[in-house]
């Protein structure tokens, strides 16, 4: 993911492309992240890079561009670490605590990267909401495929209950960091994952054939 830089770069300081460009999308994702998009300018962004608007425009035609680069990178970000819970137990409960402690992970991220993705001012922009919808989709079929797979729901049951436990992981945990994470992080992530496992757990596991 990429590192938020507070710290502006002097100005004429050469880097290879691609450090420039993670440099330029670390300062991007402060200023978004700060003022939203429309409030952002270029120019805002190219000072704190440290880097003259040229060079900024260089590597991104226009900040539509720029923040789509972001949106890219944590939307996969988010993707990765939901597969990489599912894959890293065959236990179902320990699944789904490892599915919502990969939500909160996310949103209490450094540089506040979940807002691109779950709080974007420009969720009615075409590009931003196909990106948005595709890392929720994603994340839903993932988790939708190992409900079908261990359980007799049929595919649009099983995509519907993946939907649903990706809204409960991302809207407990963004409330979670609004309250100032009141209550640890270890116990949120439990308690919500105890409720989906109430729920999920539910669902009669399928019988292998003999």
């Amino acid at each position: 993911m990429v590192t938020a830089t507070p710290d502006a770069r002097p100005r004429g300081t050469r880097l290879p492309r691609l450090a420039r460009r993670r440099q330029l999308l670390g300062a991007a994702q402060e200023v978004f992240v700060a003022q939203g998009y429309h409030a952002a300018a270029m120019d805002e962004i190219a000072e704190r890079a440290g880097v003259s608007k040229p060079v900024l425009y260089q590597h991104f035609p226009g900040k539509l561009e720029l923040y789509l680069a972001l949106l890219d990178e944590h939307a996969e970000a988010l993707v990765k670490i939901v597969r990489d819970a599912l894959e890293s137990t065959t236990d179902n409960k320990m699944r789904v605590q490892a599915s919502m402690q990969a939500f909160y992970d996310f949103v209490a991220g450094d540089g506040e990267a979940y807002r691109l993705v779950f709080e974007s001012d420009l969720r009615n922009v075409a590009p931003v909401r196909a990106r948005v919808d595709r890392a929720n989709q994603q994340c839903a079929e993932m988790i939708a495929q190992v409900i079908a797979e261990d359980t007799s729901a049929p595919t649009d049951e099983a995509y519907l209950l993946g939907m649903g436990l990706v809204g409960m992981a991302e809207v407990s945990a963004r409330y979670w960091l609004s309250q100032q994470r009141a209550i640890p992080k270890d116990t949120a992530e439990k308690i919500i994952a105890r409720l989906a496992w109430r729920g999920i757990s539910g669902f009669p596991m399928s019988t292998e054939p003999s």
